[in-house]
């Protein structure tokens, strides 16, 4: 199968997720789909209604569940097939998910003329911490760091 003919296969399978979650009210209209080396390793569309959480954004659902089924937490040679350009969330898991490219259909101001916008995410992270609309305090670093330096010295630090 040519790139382009595989490339267009797996968009369609995440455009039908989200059409599917839609018309089975399980959430939101967003679809994605995690491949590697050409077969689909995970699928997943926007699970936040359903499951009362609002980290279960297609992405991050198909992320865990891609994780699980290889056993690992790098992604690394995996491709994203997204219906819409990733919000801040899931644009953040899929680089630390490592994943090596990622493919999307609508884009984030199609995603905002239907009332879901995150320019408010991207405002706040231009602004200083002090000045969020979210109070940010920090306490307890000293206590905080004792756990950052096991961390340095332990045998089973796995980096990511």
């Amino acid at each position: 199968m040519e790139k382009r003919d595989q490339h267009e296969k797996f968009m369609k399978m995440a455009i039908q997720l989200s059409e599917e979650n839609v018309l089975d009210t399980v959430g939101g209209p967003f679809g994605a789909v995690i491949v590697k080396n050409g077969k689909v390793i995970a699928k997943s569309a926007n699970k936040v209604t359903s499951t009362n959480d609002p980290t279960a954004h297609a992405e991050v659902s198909a992320i865990r569940m891609a994780c699980k089924k290889l056993k690992t937490f790098d992604l690394s040679g995996c491709t994203v097939y997204t219906s819409c350009e990733p919000c801040p969330m899931c644009l953040s898991a899929i680089y630390w998910a490592k994943i090596d490219a990622i493919y999307f259909a609508n884009t984030k101001d199609d995603a905002a003329n239907i009332g879901f916008s995150d320019k408010f995410i991207y405002d706040e992270l231009d602004k200083s911490m002090h000045k969020r609309k979210l109070p940010i305090k920090q306490m307890m670093r000293d206590e905080a760091m004792h756990a950052f330096r096991l961390w340095e010295k332990s045998a089973r630090r796995a980096d990511y």
